[in-house]
């Protein structure tokens, strides 16, 4: 991160040491997984934050407004959208206001279903959307930190780890 100064040795590695030197050492990789890849989730966010910010949008709620855009008739029930993204409906609920208050998106009744109600993007959202996918392809997602090769394997090992934990 730009505005932490580099440090002269790794704190993970350091960690690992001082697990096995304090007799945890089954369980020393486990701790620097977890605590690298909790870092690194830091590092990432903060570059996207970075690169979203100025449009005025989260990651949650540009997640939103990028699965609007893919769907076909570019609009979701509420429940269907928690379910995609993995989240509670309570966060859903908190990202369509701020989205909706922002003229991005609107709530609609489902033609079918009286209880249903669905999320559209409006065009301003659609633009916003696309404006933001623009950036963090040119800015963030083209230049992940890693090469080609190194990130699909880092994609591998996470699907691993999200598929043992039942994400999927």
């Amino acid at each position: 991160m730009p505005d932490t100064p580099a440090l002269a040795l790794d704190p993970v590695a350091e960690a690992h040491r001082q697990w096995v030197a304090h007799g945890w050492g089954e369980a020393a990789d486990g701790m620097a997984a977890v605590t690298s890849l909790m870092r690194a989730q830091q590092i990432v966010l903060a570059r996207v934050e970075a690169v979203l910010r100025p449009l005025g949008v989260t990651f949650a709620r540009y997640e939103l407004l990028v699965l609007l855009h893919f769907s076909r008739a570019g609009s979701l029930p509420m429940a269907k959208i928690g379910a995609r993204l993995q989240v509670h409906p309570t966060s859903v609920t908190n990202a369509v206001d701020r989205l909706e208050a922002a003229g991005l998106v609107r709530r609609e009744q489902h033609p079918s279903d009286r209880r249903t109600t669905l999320v559209a993007l409006t065009p301003a959202g659609r633009d916003l959307a696309l404006a933001a996918t623009a950036r963090l392809n040119a800015e963030v997602f083209a230049a992940p930190g890693l090469d080609a090769e190194r990130a699909r394997r880092l994609v591998d090992v996470l699907a691993d780890l999200r598929r043992d934990a039942g994400d999927f």
